[in-house]
């Protein structure tokens, strides 16, 4: 009775929680997880961001039920999960082109797409790969997006590394170093993960005000 109660128990897990998803299947989910998140365009509803942050909280064995993570592995997993799911995006994208997005009946895939590209034609190649990894849904769409667009390989290749192990280090480093220095911390998860996910927008908003006030300027001028 023992295996098929464990079974499932594994598909009772729900997808949208980070926790639950932590608690079934530990560091493997992450990695598996930050690769559907950034690679293919059906896991765009994953919880990306505050999967990082708490998994890296139950580094610390501040979690409820017992569950304990271990801090490389999990670096690894993350880091090799956004970094192969975006390159996977990408090349999915050029071979692919626009069809994969323009068949979608999602709403909010298409509002990213569509966000997706104003990012890349707004701030450039660079910048708009590293910025779309700290916006759920555009750093799903992205990387197709750019395969499509044409994005030289080596461009994406480099940036898209940077942004996602900035991003997937990041926040782990932050939940474990948060988890490590208050007691009970994730008594108080589910208000830290909202913090992240607006914190996350910080950079795109930096971004935008700037941009809007250098196109300000130029009309001043002209």
């Amino acid at each position: 009775m023992t295996a098929p109660l464990f079974a499932a128990s594994q598909l009772a897990v729900n997808v949208l929680s980070a926790q639950s998803l932590l608690a079934a299947f530990g560091v493997l989910g992450v990695g598996v997880v930050m690769f559907a998140e950034t690679g293919l365009l059906i896991g765009f509803f994953l919880p990306g961001d505050s999967l990082l942050f708490t998994a890296g909280l139950l580094c610390t064995g501040s979690g409820q039920h017992g569950v304990k993570l271990s801090l490389a592995p999990l670096l690894v997993a993350a880091a090799v999960g956004a970094l192969a799911g975006a390159q996977c995006g990408y090349l999915l994208g050029r071979k692919a082109g626009g069809a994969l997005l323009a068949h979608s009946r999602s709403v909010r895939l298409r509002e990213g797409a569509q966000r997706a590209e104003e990012l890349l034609e707004r701030y450039g190649q660079a910048k708009a790969i590293v910025l779309a990894r700290f916006v759920p849904v555009v750093r799903t769409v992205l990387n197709p997006m750019a395969g499509a667009l044409g994005v030289p390989a080596r461009t994406f290749t480099v940036w898209q590394v940077v942004g996602g192990l900035v991003w997937s280090l990041g926040l782990t480093l932050g939940g474990y170093a948060l988890g490590s220095s208050i007691p009970n911390v994730d008594r108080y998860l589910l208000p830290m993960v909202a913090v992240i996910v607006v914190v996350s927008l910080i950079p795109v908003a930096a971004e935008l005000y700037r941009s809007r006030r250098a196109a300000k300027a130029k009309e001043v001028r002209g």
